[in-house]
């Protein structure tokens, strides 16, 4: 009889660090300093738990964003954001020194246009 091949145990990376919490009633638990750390969370924000087909969970912190400052977070304005960081990194674009200096430049520009 041959011997019997066994299945290769799953390697798992070694995690960062690991930490233990006990579950109260009501299905409540106290996520310690370093986990929130981690998560980039505090009081207020949610938690997405995923459920993987090979049986691992991840989670993931959410910050809520007020609705007054939604805008920020929309395709458009993102995309201009990412156009302001090419044209910084490329060099494009007019630094002043001063305030007083931009607005004299940007008036300029209005009556150009004008």
């Amino acid at each position: 009889m041959g011997a019997v091949s066994m299945p290769a145990a799953k390697m798992e990376p070694e995690p960062r660090f690991s930490t233990r919490v006990k579950v109260r009633p009501k299905a409540q638990l106290t996520l310690p300093e370093e986990i929130r750390r981690a998560l980039h969370i505090s009081e207020g924000d949610e938690v997405e738990f995923s459920v993987h087909d090979d049986g691992t969970i991840t989670v993931r912190g959410y910050v809520s964003i007020p609705t007054d400052q939604a805008w920020f977070f929309t395709p458009e304005w993102l995309a201009g954001e990412r156009e302001a960081d090419e044209d910084i990194a490329a060099g494009r674009g007019t630094v002043h020194e001063s305030a007083e200096d931009m607005f004299t430049h940007l008036d300029a520009l209005g009556t150009a246009d004008a």
